[in-house]
């Protein structure tokens, strides 16, 4: 029996253990390969399934040919629906209507989604709010670990300085990024007016040119720098009389997104459905 009870044991630590097996869309992106780098280095996922729009000429290729990593055995998709009962997690770091579509067939396979696209209207937040009551996904603006950190930096310091401060929020990415200000900065936006009290739809200040009159002190200022390949760089300042506190985050690498956003996979797998953060991830709430 005691032979029985181990093989057992060692059985549920072999369920238990099995690596997330994810799937990428948008794989030919500048993105998706830092995805599949990351899944490379990654054993607690396995690569299981990649995915492009149709039409475009990834689909077939092997996935980790296409991102440098060598041959992974997974063949660049036209649609998740191809790729059925093949992954646990899909992620996805796309455009809005695309990551949408990605989503509404992650429900109807009963699979689970990560998300890192940025630039969602209200209607299609809505749209994402409705799907999580029936399956399981983090949304995030940014995944990276430290960023996270920086919006729980963010929010102690709206607390404790208050309305005696000016805050501005500075951002810089590579000249490719569509959106404006980036997701990013937006949420930093968002914690802080939440903290102070403010409806950041009526406060938010982005850009000033001209003769602009004196600063209302309850604004929230946004500037946006495009350039280069700029990976991401945001800087909150709170700016008092005779001082100035400043949280920063700079991003060398793709691969500080695409390892959070494994790392929300993983956490993912287990959980039961529902509308999660990477605050969630981190445990930071």
């Amino acid at each position: 029996m005691a032979g029985f009870g181990e093989a057992v044991l060692r059985g549920f630590e072999a369920v238990n253990t099995a690596p997330t097996r994810v799937a990428i869309c948008g794989a030919g992106g500048r993105m998706g390969r830092t995805l599949i780098q990351a899944c490379d280095d990654d054993p607690a996922v396995a690569l299981t399934a990649a995915v492009e729009a149709p039409g475009s000429e990834y689909i077939g290729i092997d996935a980790g040919t296409l991102a440098g990593t060598g041959s992974s055995g997974v063949n660049i998709a036209a649609s998740l629906t191809d790729c059925a009962d093949a992954f646990d997690v899909m992620v996805d770091f796309s455009l809005p209507q695309a990551s949408l579509d990605s989503l509404e067939a992650c429900a109807r396979l009963e699979a689970k989604a990560v998300i890192g696209t940025t630039g969602f209207d209200e209607a299609q937040r809505s749209r994402i709010a409705n799907l999580a009551k029936d399956m399981a996904l983090v949304l995030a603006p940014n995944m990276s670990v430290g960023v996270n950190l920086c919006f729980r930096l963010i929010d102690m310091a709206a607390s404790v300085l208050g309305d005696e401060v000016d805050v501005e929020i500075i951002e810089a990415h590579h000249r490719h990024k569509v959106d404006a200000p980036s997701g990013t900065a937006v949420r930093m936006g968002e914690i802080i007016a939440s903290t102070l009290g403010r409806d950041l739809a009526q406060c938010a200040v982005y850009g000033r040119e001209g003769h602009t009159g004196e600063r209302a002190r309850e604004s929230i200022g946004f500037e946006t720098v495009r350039g280069g390949d700029i990976v991401g760089e945001h800087t909150v300042m709170f700016a008092g009389a005779g001082e100035r506190v400043e949280i920063v985050h700079r991003a060398s690498s793709r691969l500080n997104f695409a390892r959070g956003a494994l790392r929300a996979a993983r956490w993912l797998n287990s959980r039961d459905n529902g509308l999660y953060d990477m605050q969630d991830v981190l445990g930071l709430k």
